[in-house]
């Protein structure tokens, strides 16, 4: 592991990059889920995972429980790594920080995403009914985890290391749940979305809605697999973000 700051964990690093992808992680994640990208990604991409507070080397930190004060902090450290082409990619809460990411980016007339890869959550201007739960008690809480398939069975049972994680858990939610779409311009950019065909939580409808996001071309990938599909699927995934760089990259 290159360590370069406490929020971006690069793996590997080669000295002919000509892109990174910066990759954000799902509710409970850390930077580690990404460990193999840069293995299995064309050299001359940089995979750059976001190590947000509160998970692994940050554990101590606190986590945000909002996205606008957590993409503001995120922007102030990327802003040197946009020095060259890039891309973002994004699981569920990660789609939806990298989305108000790209937003705030825009904003602030820095470089632009040349791709937006956003993964297992609905395009953010869908309105859902999903009930809030980071507030719940701790056993309707983690009852309501079990809806999403694919939270490992060591958490839900094991009471000490459930424990160690509900606060993590509990703030990664409130920033799903207490996110407020703001209407605004579509991007310029491409953006790429992927599925699971049995999620229980997102619907196929809900992810091809992410097409109302952009002005430019829009991709989607539909897997067989609940909300967690990229455990399974990440070589497929690798497979088409790498031929869509190569793509932008020639051109």
């Amino acid at each position: 592991m290159i360590n370069t700051n406490r929020w971006i964990v690069r793996y590997q690093s080669h000295p002919r990059v000509r892109l990174r992808l910066f990759c954000f992680p799902y509710a409970g994640g850390n930077a580690s889920i990404y460990r193999q990208w840069s293995e299995l990604l064309p050299s001359d991409i940089e995979v750059c995972p976001i190590q947000l507070p509160g998970r692994e080397n940050r554990s101590t930190e606190p986590p945000f429980t909002h996205v606008t004060p957590l993409v503001e902090s995120l922007l102030k450290i990327l802003v040197p790594y946009l020095d060259l082409p890039y891309a973002f990619f994004g699981h569920s809460m990660g789609a939806l920080i990298s989305f108000e990411l790209a937003r705030q980016i825009r904003n602030q007339c820095y470089p632009e995403p040349q791709h937006l890869f956003v993964s297992g959550r609905r395009s953010p201007h869908l309105f859902t009914s999903d009930y809030p739960i980071h507030q719940l008690p701790d056993t309707a809480f983690w009852e309501e985890l079990r809806l999403y398939d694919g939270v490992p069975d060591m958490l839900l049972q094991n009471p000490q290391i459930a424990k160690f994680f509900l606060p993590l858990l509990r703030a990664d939610f409130a920033i799903n749940e207490t996110y407020k779409y703001t209407p605004g311009m579509r991007f310029n950019y491409p953006i790429t979305a992927f599925g699971g065909l049995q999620d229980k939580k997102v619907g196929s409808e809900e992810i091809m809605a992410w097409r109302e996001m952009t002005n430019s071309d829009f991709y989607v990938h539909l897997f067989s697999g609940n909300h967690f599909f990229i455990r399974q699927e990440y070589h497929q995934i690798l497979s088409i973000i790498a031929r869509y760089f190569s793509n932008e990259i020639a051109a």
